[in-house]
């Protein structure tokens, strides 16, 4: 169980240092060294990704670093947008959740490979679109409710491109906003749960949050010491293994699902 306890710390982590990325992690920790069921830790994972992104967003707003008319703009359609995909995850096994994830753990990766780009003078202040930013908050937000990650890799650059934000109001609004999203589709799956006969381990969601918690603040220290850029794409290669590794691990069990492969036994 140490090494759960470690990926616990680690998903902190990377929300202290990159603002996004805990969910992610998440998913992979919960299933792969804790050993829970696909479904129950995505909907696990959204409450611990809540409970650190709330706790990471105090300081931003306490520094008035959260920008709460984009909180609205993308936090409503993106509180609905989860609801609505933890409510389609009926429809869906978990190994099906499982490949969308991988899938969405690649698309982070080649995001984060991309070189940031720099802005120019002034772009902090262009005229934003409501309607840009509303729809693209659905859509992460059902991306959330389905795959049980928090989108700060998607939330960051819309704040930054269509919402106008500097870097350091985007992060600080993304925590919140993935917070709200979470805690959303964490209720949504409570009801799912219960219908499928599956209870919440909640010693493990809280034990896990409180040690994301404390990694989540030894992340911002370590974050200003060490450059972003590599730390990004440090970040993108490990995504790139466990993507292909979920992949090659659930692939096999859609082609051939397991009561098709004990029918086939002598």
């Amino acid at each position: 169980m140490i090494f759960a306890w470690i990926g616990a710390a680690l998903i902190g982590l990377s929300l202290g240092l990159l603002g996004s990325g805990g969910s992610i992690l998440t998913v992979p920790v919960l299933v792969y060294l804790v050993g829970e069921p696909e479904k129950l830790a995505i909907a696990e994972s959204l409450a611990i990704v809540g409970g650190i992104s709330l706790v990471g967003a105090i300081p931003y707003a306490l520094g008035r670093q959260i920008d709460w008319r984009s909180v609205l703009w993308f936090g409503v359609p993106g509180v609905v947008g989860t609801f609505l995909g933890a409510a389609l995850s009926v429809y869906l096994s978990g190994v099906v959740q499982l490949l969308l994830f991988a899938v969405v753990m690649l698309l982070a990766a080649v995001m984060m490979f991309r070189p940031a780009k720099a802005q120019p003078e002034g772009q902090s202040v262009h005229k934003r679109s409501p309607l840009k930013i509303g729809a693209e908050g659905l859509g992460v937000g059902v991306l959330t409710g389905l795959v049980g990650v928090g989108g700060g890799f998607l939330i960051i650059p819309a704040l930054v491109l269509l919402g106008g934000l500097p870097m350091g109001l985007a992060v600080g609004t993304s925590l919140l906003i993935i917070a709200a999203k979470s805690f959303a589709g964490f209720f949504k799956y409570t009801q799912v749960l219960t219908e499928q006969n599956l209870s919440m381990h909640w010693n493990l969601i809280l034990i896990f949050t409180a040690i994301g918690i404390l990694g989540s603040f030894l992340g911002a220290r370590v974050g200003k010491r060490v450059s972003n850029e590599s730390l990004r794409k440090g970040f993108a290669g490990f995504l790139v293994v466990m993507g292909l590794y979920v992949l090659a691990t659930n692939i096999p069990k859609v082609l051939a699902p397991p009561a098709a492969q004990a029918a086939h036994r002598p």
